[in-house]
């Protein structure tokens, strides 16, 4: 549990370097749970539930096993085979795995960057069916 409140507490950290809206109470509201809560997850005296453990790497974008410290890395590997989508972005996959961190990470702040932008939609939360284009 330590790890994970390490990892939890230094992602949220990263975000907050860039934006000072990154409170624990913002990343509460996001996840629908109370700050006190939250901070509980950060300080490692509690263990979320699974569900919420899933919210915390959508919104980090990270993967559970980096958050729970069974990987040191923190990338989320595509669900489905990329190859068989569109051969752009599967290039655009190709060159975020190969890209040096510090790239992969402008690359993550830019695509937080689109989601925080889109109308009624928290940072982490799905797509919902339908709003594709």
């Amino acid at each position: 549990m330590e790890v994970f409140a390490k990892r939890i507490r230094a992602e949220r950290e990263k975000l907050k370097q860039k934006d000072p809206k990154w409170t624990q109470d913002y990343v509460a509201s996001l996840i629908d749970v109370a700050r006190p809560t939250y901070t509980a997850y950060e300080n490692g005296t509690k263990q979320p539930p699974m569900d919420t453990i899933n919210k915390l790497a959508d919104l980090f974008l990270v993967n559970t096993d980096y958050l729970l410290g069974r990987t040191d890395s923190p990338i989320k590997e595509p669900s489905v085979d990329i190859e068989e989508v569109d051969s752009e972005i599967s290039m655009f996959f190709r060159d975020f795995k190969s890209a040096p961190k510090e790239r992969q990470e402008e690359m993550l702040r830019f695509w937080r960057y689109i989601q925080e932008s889109e109308e009624g939609r928290k940072p982490g939360q799905r797509q919902r069916k339908g709003d594709n284009q």
